[in-house]
């Protein structure tokens, strides 16, 4: 469900003011380039990578370049206000972290969706594997490639399927 408007300004507020302090410790600023940048992410209801970003920012008459995209986003990464992800294609994809939400992720090879699933049992059963072995979890990245239902029934080309199979190890 999303959030009321009040409810993502405070957010975005506070993330905004976690960045520019990020920001500050590494001398550089919090340019307008990088205010609208933050905004536009954190307005992503899905994943998305740099270049539908990019798009999107200069779609609404922003006048940013490709490149500052992709190193704001490395900036937003690094600062924890981003996570970026590979799904088993040959570009990253990213998304916003958002306090308190955790998910997992279903990713299709053959349609390349990208399906977010939440189980507390699967969380559960990691914490106790954890506890099992003295181990502290930091973080996981639960991700479990194969076909949607829409790509089952119309059927998929098995050969190009084990291809992408095999280059999730590569």
């Amino acid at each position: 469900m999303p959030k009321p408007p009040r409810a993502r300004a405070e957010e975005l507020e506070k993330v905004q003011a976690r960045f520019e302090a990020f920001l500050r410790g590494r001398q550089l600023k919090l340019t307008e380039e990088r205010r609208g940048m933050l905004a536009a992410v954190f307005a992503q209801a899905h994943h998305f990578d740099a270049d539908q970003l990019h798009l999107s920012l200069r779609g609404k008459g922003k006048d940013i370049s490709r490149a500052t995209v992709y190193r704001t986003l490395d900036l937003l990464v690094q600062s924890g206000l981003v996570r970026k992800s590979s799904f088993g294609d040959q570009h990253a994809h990213y998304e916003a972290v958002r306090h308190g939400e955790h998910h997992d992720h279903l990713i299709c090879l053959n349609c390349h969706t990208i399906f977010e699933f939440y189980r507390p049992d699967l969380e559960e059963l990691q914490d106790a594997i954890c506890a099992e072995h003295g181990f502290k979890p930091l973080h996981h990245s639960h991700q479990i490639f194969g076909l949607c239902e829409s790509c089952q029934r119309k059927g998929a080309d098995e050969l190009l399927l084990a291809h992408k199979v095999s280059q999730l190890h590569a």
